[in-house]
């Protein structure tokens, strides 16, 4: 009797490393009752990555107002030697 192979995701093993009930409904494709928090948990990370990234740019451009101002002041101290 040969066995089908199967190809086990990463995510699978996290899954099963996580919870082995919530691996084994996730194998037999049970459906979700808490559909309303895991949208609520997708919304979240949503805004956190468009919250991330805002961050991470004005980081860059601080750095950038830092080094023109840098800049800035060495010229105008060597104008005034």
């Amino acid at each position: 009797m040969t066995r089908g192979k199967r190809t086990i995701r990463a995510s699978e093993i996290g899954s099963f490393l996580y919870c082995r009930r919530a691996w084994w409904y996730q194998r037999k494709k049970a459906p979700t009752i808490n559909t309303r928090e895991l949208a609520a948990g997708q919304q979240f990370h949503a805004e956190h990555v468009s919250q991330a990234k805002s961050a991470s740019f004005l980081r860059k451009f601080a750095w950038a107002l830092i080094l023109g101002a840098i800049i800035l002041l060495s010229i105008f101290i060597a104008s005034a030697i």
